[in-house]
């Protein structure tokens, strides 16, 4: 069998008055991604890792933040675009492991939203997802931004 794994990471800062996306799911909270895109740090980072996964480049290749045409575009765009080619290339994904760093808010209230809808999206149903804090530690710890770390991976269809 041909296995291939991808690694994948983003971060954005908060900005007041921006949506909170995360997986495609807007989470209610006062500060949202400062982005080019809507900023889902957790597409953003799989897109990434399954691009990266079949060597097909990374997101900033395929959707630069120079053009326009994505200026607060829904990263499921970007994510969705990534499976198209990962299925063109003959693999399927058949693990994600993320972990999401953000002081607040909260992710359980809605990890099983974000990974129902991330599921849909790639076909893939082991989608698995852990918030984590900084500690109080820089700007991610003071809650002034967010990253998210994600590997995934991936396995040569059978013919």
């Amino acid at each position: 069998m041909d296995f291939r794994i991808g690694i994948g990471f983003d971060i954005h800062r908060l900005e007041e008055g921006r949506k909170l996306i995360i997986g495609g799911v807007e989470i209610p909270f006062p500060k949202g991604w400062d982005a080019h895109s809507d900023g889902d740090i957790f597409f953003h980072a799989l897109t990434d890792a399954i691009l990266g996964a079949v060597g097909k480049g990374d997101i900033g290749q395929l959707f630069p933040d120079s053009d326009s045409k994505w200026k607060n575009a829904g990263s499921d765009i970007f994510l969705k675009e990534a499976v198209k080619i990962v299925n063109r290339e003959g693999f399927e994904i058949i693990n994600v492991d993320a972990f999401i760093i953000l002081e607040k808010p909260k992710l359980l209230p809605y990890r099983d939203e974000i990974i129902k809808n991330t599921q849909n999206i790639t076909g893939c149903s082991n989608i698995f997802l852990k918030g984590k804090t900084f500690e109080k530690l820089g700007d991610l710890g003071q809650g002034k931004a967010g990253a998210c770390e994600v590997v995934a991976l991936l396995k040569r269809r059978e013919k």
